[in-house]
């Protein structure tokens, strides 16, 4: 375990990403790990971390209850949560319910099984720990930025979306709403809850007094609180869902600095309600500042700042998270996180600042004590800042300071001056060179001359030439080397960076007479005592140079891979005989020691070759990249690798001390401490630096492979998850929070971006620098949309394109002997009298030669090549040599016969002649069509004006639109192929539904009569209005009429008058269409006035509206008729009543049916009293009473009794059938048979209802002899049916005068004996025919068919009325029951045809209803009484009705 640590920085733009529990510990959410922290009042430290999510921590949550506090749980970008036991450090459980990656998470402060976490796409998922189960809920469609569990009733949740919206749901009710709290403008960044339940008014303000009213103190309510990039904090009433108050952020202006005009664009707004604070509240502010507010107060005394008391206390950039705890000693401490990479210790009693951790927000690339500043510790780090580190103070153990100025890329290289204190030379990313006085405030020092790529290495020696001519030994005490990607190594002066910096290949050239070009170097480093120089190169060479004038001593040829790193052994304290060690690093894994004390001693005349190591330290499993001699105990090494480790070596014993595996991820720095022995100090990939002793190591040895291979995974897992989350949807913005990209790229959490993507061996361009994991790329912060593009290509790997020449090729990839004797032989072609034997430069083994032999040798090694391909099936590499070669009609020929003609070739193709051209475009279009690319080739074809071919080419596979176009461009509008394909694509559209695009093209093509009926078939009404109004304007009349009238009657349907009205009017000769709705729309009107219709209308006439009470709706037609459509009986033309009643009756009118809706009933009885108005205005009376009897008909028949009762009112009022109006005088006298038979039939329905309304006004209670009349009714909704229905539902009408002494009331109309007769023995056929049918099913069941025992208990008793009071051996059998049939047919054809058509009410039922009604009424007659009873004994056979009549004829 580590003593003391750097963590890497909090996750940026995360609601929730740390925590603390009871006990002190905090947890914070850094890249994929949750590091802990012990906190307490004076110091923290870091004790470990929680290492399992792939994906960024995107929320952390302590459990803070009893005996549970050591449980949190974590989300992540990967859509996962995860439960941990932070004393194990352990995973105890794993949710995958979210699909998309997971924006907050809270466990819950009431409930201790309880976390609730929500995701970018709105799902909130509540997870129980205790069961292992999830429930979902969608409350909203929006992108969830924070959510937090009420602390007082445990189902409560408040989610906070990116647009502002704040929805209390309640998880109890699957995520119902309960409130939607709408105030903010913008991103909901922080949710906190009042600790105290209730809402007791804050402050004496009228707002809050007013939200308060009405909240009963037994509610369980609190205030919430909320902070949204809106620059506001609010303060909501749970109970009534609104605002009670609105915090507006001060800016507060630094001293001595401009105000920033941008600096409200970067705010994050979190908010903390401390515990036992319930007037308090903690809020960020612009510029890092954290602010306590009192709600008690108002105006500027309202808010206090922490850290007033010394300047640099508060945080210097945006707080992300707050989190407070009660520590044992009572001491209440705040925790924030922000974007200087800072955590900070607050106490709340105070408000002073107790401690700050720094952080590190990327790789640690470098590492070093400073030696005369003792314990100093610079750290490069990349996120583009460098931190100068006390370690040894007692009061601050976290004494850092950080010095960014003048950096804008990663920190890759860092060395102490050897002599001055505080000067701290830096080298970046983008190849700058500079030095910082860390002792100082101002800008570093930057070099005017820049590398061309990453600096990986820095080392202070002695000047060298040119910078060492003409300088005193005072002034040019130390140069600054750096050595680059690029393989070069400047000279820069200390003194005068602004001057050129010099190159040293020059010096080793000129001093060691040397042309070729050196390798590029990778590494340099001076031994102490300033007069060697050793340098790394690329091919894992080190060369060895004598200053001043660098000359070559040797050259250790040791290492075959790139040198990562070189140290020299310290000559303090040392003896001389390891003052000339070298160690070397390289990327294969092992350590080599060097002694060269011979070489450096004895300086030989020329340059020697060591090919043998002094000595060879093996274990790591990996590349090195860094080592530290130790200062204390001559012949230690620390050596740190890519296997993840740092081992410490007895290089003298070849032997391995320790071990240390606490870094997660490669090592890239080491160091030794420079005051105890016993310390060494590591920094790596996973933004951490590390202090360890070597003492308390559990390993000796690097492990054997296994966690390399770990790594290995993990980084090819990493870019996977890079590209999934770029799928994620919606696109980054270039600016999130007023940033730049650059700045951004590095939000989520803080960490810098880098395309280095390598295995173990790295280029020769990039030597030191590891490559970074893509964990370190950084994903934009939450309020950044994530991009929906494809995976960046420069991550997957390039194919290799096919070589033109592979026979070439792959000669030139033989053996190496092999090789070295083809330029023996190509020399002795190119030069000699005569070539060798066999040898024919081209062909067969010489077949590469003819690359670098004449026109005739090339034409050769095609011909070979182009064999080659056609064998391999590479026709397309065929067609170029042979288009490379000349022979262009050759190649088209070829790629025609192969199909491989492509858009180059045919550009080419004009060049062999205008037949060949013609011929190649053809074959194109061919293999285009074959390709189903139809529209290309249908231009090829227009490129050799073939226009008709182009077309049919296109509207053979159903390309018409194009087509079209085709031919309107560039035909005659007459063409006729225009109307076909206009024909063709309407029949297309007709048969996919598409149907006003196919009207459109019948329109086109002038078939308006096909494009008006395409329109009809949708059949809604805005259809056929439309249909109806193209068929007019096109001349189709009749079509459009009909059209019209469909369209009108389906609006009529739906109670839309005035739409139909103006569908009609349209069309004159749809007049009487017009007057048929008028009075369907007068008689719904009344029926709706009256209350027997429920109110439906759409729209309706001025003229419609409720007129007069017991006025004649046959009055209120004729007035209409007149006043608005202008028809009476003195409108003559179309308007003649002779032509409108004739054009009517044509009209198909069904007969009544029960399955018919009310509203289509209401159209047919209209119909009727349409035709009778117009036989009005003709003065037939016999027509007009025929048609009132069809309109009350068809409401009697189809309709509820209620409905019919109101009809027969409305059309008289006074209840006499021949008085048809009053105000017109005009009274119904009919003279034939038939018409009398109708006005009886109607009389007698009248009296009907009136003798129910009379019975219903008098009857409240019994109620046997309604549900008797409701069976042996033969009309159900004429009978008792209705009336029972009447009576349960209240449809009395009490107050009824009605007498039956008068005149008015003619008995005989209900109780004719004619009727009864005729009812009897319609009556009896129905019952015989069911006998009948009843036997007819039973004997074919009996013929054989097998039925389940079900289907006999269900048919078995079936029995009909008639016979069910018989014994089965007295039923009649089938020839009886035909006979009776035919005595009843044979009876009813003797009675007169005008009683079966035109039929009276039941006369059985109506005898039975007057019995009751003589029994409590004195106004029955004795006669209506006796002759109800014959009727009754004579007629009343079947059982119910006896059974009824048995209490009146007793």
């Amino acid at each position: 375990m580590h003593e003391k640590s750097l963590p890497a920085s909090p996750n940026w733009y995360c609601s929730r990403c740390s925590d603390v529990n009871s006990s002190g510990l905090l947890g914070v959410g850094a890249k994929n790990i949750i590091f802990l922290i012990d906190v307490s009042v004076s110091t923290c430290r870091v004790v470990g971390e929680l290492s399992g999510h792939k994906g960024l921590v995107s929320g952390f949550s302590f459990c803070q209850h009893a005996g549970q506090s050591h449980i949190c749980a974590s989300s992540s970008s990967d859509g996962c949560v995860l439960f941990w036991d932070s004393d194990r450090k352990t995973v105890v459980r794993e949710y995958t319910a979210h699909q998309n990656p997971v924006s907050a998470l809270h466990w819950s402060p009431l409930d201790k099984n309880l976390v609730v976490s929500g995701d970018e796409k709105g799902v909130v998922v509540c997870h129980w720990y205790h069961t292992g189960d999830t429930a979902s809920f969608f409350p909203e469609p929006r992108t969830i930025f924070c959510l937090s569990c009420s602390p007082h009733t445990w189902s409560t949740v408040a989610v906070g979306y990116k647009d502002g919206m704040i929805v209390l749901i309640d998880v109890s009710k699957k995520g119902e709403v309960i409130h939607r709290l709408r105030g903010h403008d913008d991103e909901i960044h922080s949710l906190a809850w009042s600790p105290l339940a209730g809402e007791d008014p804050l402050y004496g303000g009228a707002e809050d007094s007013e939200a308060t009213n009405g909240v009963s103190p037994g509610e369980k309510c609190c205030y919430l609180a909320s902070g949204s990039r809106d620059q506001t904090v609010r303060i909501w009433s749970t109970a009534k869902g609104r605002g009670i108050t609105t915090l507006k952020l001060p800016y507060l202006k630094k001293r001595g600095s401009a105000v920033d005009p941008g600096i409200k664009e970067r705010l994050w707004l979190n908010v903390h309600w401390p515990k036992g604070r319930p007037t308090q509240l903690v809020s960020s502010c612009f510029c890092g500042e954290l602010m306590m507010w009192d709600l008690t107060r108002t105006g500027k005394q309202r808010y206090s700042l922490f850290g007033t008391s010394t300047e640099g206390q508060n945080h210097s950039r945006i707080v992300f998270n707050t989190s407070s705890v009660c520590l044992q000693d009572n001491r209440e401490l705040l925790i924030s996180t922000s974007m200087d990479r800072e955590i900070k210790c607050w106490d709340l009693a105070s408000l002073n600042c107790c401690w700050t951790l720094p952080t590190l927000g990327g790789f640690v690339y470098a590492l070093t004590f400073s030696p005369v500043g003792t314990g100093c510790l610079a750290l490069g780090v990349g996120d583009n800042m460098i931190r100068v580190w006390n370690t040894l103070t007692t009061q601050n153990q976290y004494d850092t300071r950080i010095f960014w100025q003048g950096i804008k890329s990663k920190v890759t290289a860092l060395a102490w001056h050897p002599k001055k204190e505080g000067s701290l030379s830096f080298g970046t990313d983008d190849g700058k060179v500079g030095i910082y006085d860390v002792f100082s405030s101002k800008p570093p020092q930057i070099s005017s001359s820049y590398h061309k790529k990453t600096v990986y290495t820095l080392a202070w020696g002695p000047p060298v030439p040119p910078m060492s001519f003409g300088a005193s030994e005072e002034k040019q005490h130390c140069s600054l080397y750096s050595c680059a990607g690029e393989g070069v190594i400047l000279q820069h002066s200390p003194s005068k960076l602004s001057g050129e910096a010099s190159d040293i290949d020059r010096l080793i050239k000129d001093t060691n007479n040397i042309k070729h070009k050196l390798s590029p170097h990778t590494d340099l480093r001076w031994k102490p005592d300033g007069k060697v120089l050793a340098i790394g190169n690329e091919d894992g060479c080190i060369d060895v140079y004598q200053a001043p004038c660098l000359k070559l001593l040797c050259s250790i040829q040791q290492h075959h891979k790139i040198i990562n790193t070189l140290r020299w052994h310290p000559d303090h304290n040392a003896p001389p005989e390891l003052h000339c060690l070298l160690a070397s690093g390289s990327s294969n894994a092992i350590v080599y020691v060097h002694d060269l004390r011979s070489v450096i001693e004895s300086p030989p005349e020329s340059p020697l070759v060591v090919t043998e190591p002094y000595r060879r330290l093996c274990g790591h499993t990996a590349k090195i990249t860094s080592m530290a001699w130790s200062p204390h105990d001559n012949a230690k090494l620390v050596t740190a690798s890519y296997d993840g480790t740092a081992q410490v070596w007895d290089v003298l014993q070849e032997a391995a001390v320790a071990n240390y595996r606490g870094h997660m991820g490669y090592l890239l720095s080491v160091d030794w401490s420079p005051v105890d022995p016993d310390v060494i100090w590591t920094g790596g990939k996973d933004f951490t630096v590390q202090e360890w002793r070597v003492s308390k190591q559990q390993f000796t040895k690097p492990p054997k492979g296994k966690k390399m291979v770990e790594l290995k995974e993990k980084m090819k897992a990493n870019p996977k998850q890079k590209r999934k989350n770029k799928k994620s949807p919606g696109a980054p913005p270039p600016e999130t929070n007023g940033e730049t990209i650059a700045e951004v790229e590095m939000a989520a959490t803080g960490q810098e971006l880098s395309d280095e993507d390598e295995e173990d061996d790295v280029s020769s361009t990039n030597s030191l620098v590891p490559p970074a994991a893509t964990v370190e790329a950084q994903r934009k912060p939450w309020t950044a949309a994530r991009t929906k593009d494809k995976p960046d290509l420069s991550l997957l790997k390039k194919k290799k394109p096919r070589s033109m020449l592979p026979i070439s090729t792959s000669m030139d990839h033989r053996p190496k002997d092999e090789l070295l004797q083809d330029c023996i032989t190509l020399a002795s072609v190119m030069h000699g009298d005569a070539p060798p034997a066999g040898c024919v430069p081209g062909q067969g083994e010489h077949t590469h030669l003819g690359l670098f032999s004449d026109r005739q040798a090339l034409h050769r090694m095609f011909k070979a090549e182009e064999e080659s391909h056609v064998e391999a099936g590479h026709f397309e590499s065929v067609v170029y040599l042979r288009l490379w070669s000349g022979d262009l009609e050759g190649a088209l020929q070829l790629a025609t016969e192969k199909g491989e003609l492509t858009d180059h070739l045919l550009s080419v193709a004009p060049m062999a002649g205008f037949a060949v051209w013609s011929r190649t475009v053809e074959a194109y279009v061919k293999q285009l069509s074959l390709q189903e690319q139809y529209l290309k080739a249908a231009s090829h074809l227009l490129s050799v004006n073939k226009l008709y071919e182009a077309i049919d080419l296109l509207s053979s596979h159903k390309l018409y639109r194009e087509a079209i176009a085709l031919v309107k461009a560039r035909l005659p509008a007459d063409e006729p192929v225009l109307k076909e394909l206009y024909t063709c694509w309407a029949s297309v559209l007709e048969k996919d539904g598409h149907f006003s695009a196919a009207a459109k093209c019948y329109v086109a093509a002038g078939a308006s009569f096909d494009a008006a009926k395409v329109i009809s078939r949708k059949n809604d009404s805005s259809s056929l209005r439309t249909a109806a109004s193209l068929a007019r304007i096109t001349g189709e009349v009749s079509l459009a009429q009909s059209l019209a009238l469909r369209c009108a009657k389906d609006m009529a349907a739906a109670h839309d008058w005035v739409g139909a009205q103006e569908v009609l009017s349209s069309q004159e000769s749809l007049l009487v269409h017009r007057l048929h709705l008028c009075v369907a729309e007068l008689l719904s009107a009344m029926l709706v006035d009256s209350g027997v219709l429920p109110q439906s209308c759409v729209s309706g006439h001025r003229w419609a509206s409720p007129g007069e009470q017991h006025v004649s709706i046959l009055d209120r037609v004729r007035d209409v008729w007149d006043e608005e459509f202008s028809v009476s009986h003195k409108s003559a033309g179309l308007r003649s009543v002779d032509t409108l009643l004739l054009e009517l009756k044509s009209v198909e009118s069904p007969g009544p049916t029960a399955n018919i809706p009310l509203r289509q009933v209401l159209l047919y009885s209209s119909l009727h009293l349409t035709r009778c108005v117009l036989s009005w205005l003709l003065d037939n009376d016999g027509g007009m009473m025929k048609e009132l009897w069809q309109a009350a008909a068809w409401l009697r028949e189809a309709g509820p009794f209620p409905v019919s009762s109101e009809l027969c009112r409305i059309l008289f009022p006074d209840g006499d059938v021949t008085v048809v109006s009053k105000k017109h005088h005009k009274t119904l006298d009919c003279t034939d048979e038939e018409a009398k038979a109708a006005a009886n039939s109607l009389q007698a329905f009248i009296y009907y209802h009136r003798l129910y309304e009379h019975w219903w006004s008098h009857s409240d209670q019994d109620q046997e002899i309604h549900t008797t009349l409701s069976s042996s009714a033969p009309d159900s909704r004429s009978g008792g049916a209705v009336m029972d229905t009447v009576v349960n539902g209240g449809m009395s009408e009490s107050g009824l005068s009605f007498c039956l002494a008068t005149g008015r009331f003619d008995a005989s109309l209900l109780l004719s004996e004619l009727h009864a007769t005729c009812q009897f023995n319609q009556r009896s056929v129905r019952e015989i025919q069911d006998q009948l049918a009843a036997m007819v099913q039973q004997h074919s069941r009996a013929q054989g068919k097998q039925l389940d025992p079900g289907e006999k208990r269900a048919d078995g008793p079936a029995q009909t009325p008639a016979d069910a009071g018989q014994r089965p051996d007295e039923q009649e059998c089938l020839l009886s029951l035909s006979t009776k049939i035919f005595e009843c047919q044979k009876r009813l054809a003797e009675l007169p045809d005008t009683t079966k058509v035109y039929p009276h009410p039941d006369v059985l039922e109506c005898c039975l209803v007057l019995l009751h009604l003589s029994q409590s009424s004195p106004s029955v007659p004795e006669s209506l009484h006796n002759e109800a009873k014959d009727l009754l004994r004579k007629y009343g056979t079947n059982p119910p009705v006896l059974k009824a009549s048995e209490r009146f004829l007793a």
